[in-house]
């Protein structure tokens, strides 16, 4: 299943005007959870596994999108250079961030159930089986619509990884008083 979705992968950006389907977003999130697995059970130190699960996301989710979502309006306000260093430090947060949560699935997997139309994206759903506890429903939200099929969004058991995102961002943005350089600074740091 990993090498159908290395495959598909492998003519994405040659596809050109081919819309985005189904298969196309049940590979991208196939081959993602592949290298996730890789670098769990890779026996890394913590420090380049953080970096090893920043770099699937930068290839697999799309980092633009997120990062000025969760930012909200200040986004627009913004100078490109100062979006572009929040950018740069929200995406080794979120490495950081959810590489931690990433540990809790050494010995478990997730199953890529099914992708589906939503909207004006697909819904890939996936359920994570976890050691001693009950399946998870996964849900990731890929689109193509940066030019490339990148995943957007998570929700885990209900719980929207995107919103989540937004108001952690918008209050560490309150708490530094709308200083954009200020919270470049402590992302970077964080998570």
């Amino acid at each position: 299943m990993l090498l159908g979705g290395a495959a598909a992968l492998s003519v994405a950006p040659l596809r050109g005007a081919w819309a985005l389907d189904s298969n196309h977003a049940h590979a991208l999130i196939d081959t993602a959870l592949g290298e996730v697995y890789g670098v769990i059970n890779s026996g890394k130190p913590t420090a380049q596994m953080y970096r090893d699960f920043e770099s699937i996301f930068v290839r697999y989710a799309d980092v633009d999108v997120i990062a000025r979502s969760a930012l909200g309006p200040a986004a627009r306000q913004a100078d490109p250079a100062a979006l572009s260093a929040y950018t740069q430090a929200f995406q080794g947060y979120i490495g950081r961030k959810y590489g931690k949560r990433f540990r809790e699935f050494i010995g478990s997997k997730i199953e890529v159930t099914g992708a589906r139309p939503l909207k004006s994206f697909y819904a890939v759903t996936s359920v994570a089986y976890l050691n001693g506890r009950a399946p998870m429903e996964v849900e990731w939200h890929v689109s193509d619509k940066s030019g490339r099929d990148r995943f957007f969004n998570i929700i885990i058991e209900g719980v929207n990884m995107l919103a989540s995102e937004r108001a952690e961002i918008s209050a560490m943005l309150t708490a530094r008083r709308g200083d954009l350089a200020a919270l470049t600074a402590d992302l970077q740091a964080a998570g």
